[in-house]
């Protein structure tokens, strides 16, 4: 053999060696990197805006990564209770969830802030104090105390003041009212003398249908219509002052997310950044069809008095108070709030035409 050919031989075997080596070591790390999460959603994903933004996640995601992160998205209650998902994401019975914040309430005073707050922010509000405000940051540090990293995933607009059987003219009339409440807005109502449970969503037509209830909230017009309120209570109250944002997230075990790989953590929380998005354009484009007809179906479409409003208000200021004054997570992410909606005020005030024109 010549001294080129073996050179050459050398050459090749060596290459051959280095490209098997190189192989070698991205199938181990995309071995390891890969995402096989099972993640319970907290809303039915028929749910417009509200339950199927984490469907949505998890295809695109799926075919983005070619298959190297992976969702197996559960219907609510299939692992876990609806209300236990963040409980689970904490003990790693679950990796991750799709969870309301707000169910948290009860053991986390603060959860509530990010994920409703009566006469609070507009929804391209909130994303901006999420994204570019203390939003992330506060969030992060709330649940980091309990073992959970959150991830915005979806944001809708304002709900409806919620769907009664009878119509309500004045804060007297909510005195004994049974109703199903969420988050801090049922602490209001609650406050105003209202009987408030808080029950899953796949438990309130029953309850309104057999008279437990009296009236609901839930969510927008175009998920309530699925939800079949409209058959029982004719009713249709405006604006939705207690939820004026809906934002849901994506949890994750703290100790599974820190273990990623900080390209597998951009991909998520980018995929997440465009189901919220997503999920608010789709929720605004829905609602005016579903309005005109829920009106031909003889729903009646009412408007809270100013009275009752401003009464309401006055009950949520209280409440935010006292609630600051008893939690220092609470009062911190509270005041961040105010603080940017009073900065974020002379921007809106001046820049956008008034509704009326």
């Amino acid at each position: 053999m010549s001294r080129i050919q073996t050179l050459l031989k050398q050459t090749i075997s060596a290459t051959a060696v280095a490209s098997l080596l190189a192989t070698s070591i991205n199938t181990v790390y995309a071995a390891e990197d890969k995402v096989r999460w099972k993640v319970q959603a907290v809303f039915g994903t028929h749910l417009p805006g509200l339950g199927d933004p984490i469907k949505h996640v998890a295809k695109q995601i799926k075919e983005a990564t070619d298959g190297n992160i992976q969702f197996k998205v559960y219907e609510p209650g299939k692992l876990v209770p609806p209300f236990n998902i963040t409980e689970a994401v904490k003990n790693k019975q679950l990796k991750a969830g799709y969870a309301w914040l707000g169910y948290d309430q009860g053991r986390i005073p603060a959860s509530a802030l990010l994920s409703a707050v009566p006469f609070g922010m507009e929804p391209w509000e909130y994303t901006a104090w999420w994204y570019d405000g203390e939003g992330k940051q506060l969030a992060e540090a709330l649940y980091a105390k309990h073992n959970i990293h959150p991830i915005l995933c979806s944001i809708i607009g304002p709900e409806t003041a919620g769907w009664f059987k009878e119509e309500v003219n004045k804060m007297e009339d909510l005195q004994g009212l049974k109703i199903r409440f969420a988050g801090l807005g049922g602490k209001v109502l609650q406050r105003a003398g209202a009987s408030v449970t808080v029950i899953p969503s796949g438990e309130i037509f029953p309850a309104l249908e057999k008279g437990a209830i009296d009236a609901t909230e839930f969510s927008m017009p175009a998920i309530d219509r699925i939800m079949g309120f409209d058959k029982v209570a004719k009713n249709n109250y405006f604006p939705g002052w207690h939820q004026t944002f809906t934002a849901s997230h994506l949890v994750v075990n703290k100790e599974v997310w820190d273990d990623l790989a900080p390209s597998t953590q951009a991909t998520i929380d980018m995929a997440c950044t465009a189901g919220t998005l997503r999920a608010l354009s789709n929720g605004e484009a829905l609602q005016g069809k579903v309005l005109a007809e829920l009106k031909e179906k003889g729903i009646k479409t009412r408007a809270l008095k100013p009275d009752m409003l401003a009464g309401l208000k006055e009950i949520t200021d209280e409440v935010m108070l006292e609630l600051s004054d008893q939690d220092a997570d609470f009062k911190r992410i509270y005041d961040s709030q105010q603080a940017f909606r009073k900065e974020y005020k002379t921007w809106r005030n001046l820049a956008y035409l008034p509704t009326d024109l």
